[in-house]
């Protein structure tokens, strides 16, 4: 399937403004960067709160929102941006996929639900797809061993870097959980 088909261009919109909304302050400051470098209009926001008021000063047409935040949940910046501009872009971005997570964001407005980490290149693919067509299958997708890792890493910062709470939240055994703990993240 040729890529191409299914992406527009930056320069085919007149409005190019990009709201990034993440609390993650280097990642939200490194995607903003690059997004720069694609030809976007980069707007930041760290939380809902600075997200709704940036969505209410200027109408952005395309958004990325964390579903996480520290204030709060990320699709209340999602349907405040609904509210101003149904015709925006929105990408929903988390590092706690889930089904019912992606169905709530995708209900909200959202148009595409992408999981941490996604580069620069997955979002801006995901933001010009064409939405009457299916997009094309990721260049280069993580590998089953590094998403386990991605997901047992997540876990364990959420434990507040806690082994046995994590090996008893991921049903594993504590020493097992070390040895993975201590390996460096797979390709």
């Amino acid at each position: 399937m040729n890529t191409t088909d299914n992406l527009k261009k930056i320069s085919d919109f007149s409005n190019k403004s990009l709201l990034i909304v993440d609390d993650d302050n280097p990642f939200r400051e490194r995607l903003s960067r690059a997004m720069e470098k694609k030809g976007f209009e980069v707007s930041q926001a760290q939380s809902v709160k600075l997200g709704i008021e940036a969505v209410k000063s200027k109408k952005p047409a395309f958004a990325v929102v964390d579903l996480r935040l520290e204030d709060g949940n990320g699709l209340e910046v999602v349907k405040q941006i609904q509210d101003t501009n149904p015709d925006s872009r929105i990408i929903m971005l988390t590092g706690y996929g889930n089904i019912s997570t992606a169905v709530a964001a995708i209900k909200e407005g959202a148009i595409d639900y992408l999981a941490k980490p996604a580069d620069a290149d997955d979002v801006e693919k995901a933001l010009l797809a064409n939405p009457n067509k299916k997009p094309a299958p990721p260049e280069n997708p993580m590998s089953a061993d590094r998403v386990k890792w991605e997901h047992i890493h997540r876990v364990f910062e959420l434990c507040n870097r806690n082994v046995s709470e994590t090996a008893r939240r991921l049903k594993m055994h504590r020493r097992t959980l070390q040895r993975i703990l201590s390996k460096r993240s797979p390709k």
